[in-house]
């Protein structure tokens, strides 16, 4: 009798139905040291040389700080953010990407606005944000080869001159384009010197401060 009990047992136990092991999916795992965090500035607007820069917001997102501003176009030329600063709690950081929102060109007697979110890059996550400076240093329009002869080159020549520097400069024809040229400078002077004085970023920079402050938290 014990022996079919056994037999039995191991015959239900064969035809019994196999259940697969269920998988375990992980859990998404959500890191609270990278909060979203946005604010508005206190003081919205700063008109400085001339052109007007305002702020919008500024927001923390993960090892990020955006901030969406929009600035004044004195001209149509591809004017942009040449240089920005993220300033917090003793650390300040200049590694920033700038993305366009919108653009509206100037017409006849009437500024245009470009609109752009700047990204600081790279902020940690324990960095004490209740006071945050933003600051536009510069924009900027660098000019095509074209435009120095167009635009540039009376501008340029006339600070040679007040700087009595003695670099000449003139427009030749290269396939069809006026081009600007260095036609002369002092001898002891190189080329690559009078090239760097003649083409620096002064000439179509704008320089700030635009300095905004905002409470990120901490």
């Amino acid at each position: 009798m014990k022996r079919i009990l056994i037999l039995l047992t191991i015959l239900l136990s064969a035809c019994a139905p196999v259940v697969a092991p269920q998988n375990t999916l992980p859990t998404a795992y959500i890191d609270q040291s990278y909060p979203t965090v946005e604010s508005a500035p206190a003081v919205i607007s700063q008109l400085t040389s001339g052109i007007e820069v305002r702020a919008d917001k500024a927001w923390r997102d993960g090892k990020q700080v955006n901030a969406n501003i929009c600035f004044t176009l004195l001209d149509a030329s591809d004017w942009s953010v040449w240089g920005a600063t993220l300033q917090y709690a003793g650390a300040a950081t200049t590694d920033f990407s700038s993305t366009m929102l919108s653009l509206q060109e100037p017409v006849e007697g009437q500024s245009g606005l470009r609109c752009d979110t700047l990204s600081f890059l790279n902020i940690p996550p324990d960095a004490d944000l209740t006071t945050v400076t933003v600051t536009v240093d510069a924009i900027a329009a660098p000019p095509r080869a074209e435009d120095y002869c167009s635009i540039y080159m009376p501008k340029i020549q006339q600070t040679l001159n007040d700087r009595a520097i003695a670099i000449t400069l003139g427009c030749v024809d290269a396939g069809g384009v006026q081009v600007m040229q260095i036609l002369s400078k002092p001898d002891t002077m190189s080329q690559e010197e009078a090239e760097q004085l003649v083409y620096s970023d002064e000439f179509y920079t704008v320089k700030g401060p635009w300095s905004f402050t905002f409470n990120l938290g901490q």
